[in-house]
């Protein structure tokens, strides 16, 4: 009797080891908080749709399109209002990569003293800020277009050590022109984005002084495991946030509230297959959405209409 008996009290404990991790899984990968978020946006769409990016608007009009002539991995993209290119930085063999609107490669400019470059932002004419993941230092650079190769020696430095964590250090830049504010996203462990007033130095006739500002608040309903990259929308004044292992984009508003998603996986926003390993997203002036992954490929993302 205790044969036949036995797999009676061995399944409810399969199932229940099977439920609990399920549930572990679910909290990894934040699914309660993204389908409450998902019904939010549904529930909100009239109300923000007009003041906002909106990024459920948003499909692939270009997708993996490799960037011909580059083998390194690119990291983050920025968008040069003047130029109306893009740029992008490579982490091995270091290198500013600027990219036509349709991903061609205009020039590469050789980087020496940066260490681990992982992203790269316009902040004025010929101006850009630099970010070393690892050591947690920001460099600005200046970019002219007979500039033959960028030497961190030469450039303007600003040394945070916040929560120093390897290789999951600064990840992404994004400036508010307005403000003058520079965010930076630190990857994970903790996921953090941190507002720099004071850096880059724009005004010499003020003294240099630099305040960091954190929100935790903010932090804890970023329902993404990392982040890759950021982007300021100078119109809304929302942020976007790129997270590559959620295969998302965040829309956050002036109260860092998520209020619209992109999503990067196959079959949604037009997409063919899922972007893999997302690692840079970049707002043109006419609201077009740029992502690059690595190792080198290339997406635009156009809004469509609205129903």
């Amino acid at each position: 009797m205790r044969r036949l008996t036995r797999p009676r009290f061995l399944l409810p404990a399969v199932l229940l080891l099977l439920l609990s991790l399920a549930a572990v899984a679910a909290q990894q990968l934040r699914l309660f908080e993204r389908g409450w978020f998902k019904l939010q946006e549904w529930r909100h769409t009239s109300e923000w749709r007009e003041r906002s990016v909106w990024l459920p608007d948003y499909v692939a009009t270009l997708q993996a399109q490799p960037i011909e002539g580059l083998e390194d991995d690119v990291s983050a993209l920025t968008f040069d209002p003047d130029r109306r290119s893009l740029f992008t930085v490579t982490n091995k063999n270091s290198e500013i990569i600027e990219l036509t609107l349709d991903g061609k490669i205009i020039r590469r400019i050789p980087m020496t003293g940066f260490g681990d470059p992982e992203a790269i932002e316009y902040i004025s004419t010929d101006i850009y800020v630099i970010t070393d993941e690892r050591q947690q230092r920001l460099f600005r650079v200046h970019l002219s277009e007979d500039t033959a190769y960028v030497d961190a020696a030469d450039s303007e430095q600003l040394s945070l050590g916040i929560g120093l964590n390897g290789n999951k250090g600064f990840e992404g830049l994004a400036y508010d022109s307005q403000g003058q504010r520079l965010f930076v996203a630190k990857e994970r462990d903790p996921l953090s984005i941190y507002e720099i007033h004071g850096f880059p130095h724009t005004d010499p006739d003020k003294p240099f002084a630099v305040h960091v500002v954190n929100d935790p608040e903010r932090d804890a309903r970023l329902f993404v495991r990392d982040l890759s990259s950021l982007q300021y929308d100078e119109r809304s004044g929302h942020l976007l946030a790129l997270s590559d292992e959620s295969h998302l984009v965040l829309e956050l508003n002036a109260d860092g509230q998520p209020i619209s998603s992109l999503s990067l996986l196959g079959g949604r926003q037009g997409l063919e297959k899922t972007v893999p390993q997302a690692e840079g997203v970049a707002m043109d002036d006419q609201g077009r959405l740029y992502v690059v992954s690595e190792p080198n490929l290339f997406y635009v993302f156009e809004k469509k209409p609205a129903e």
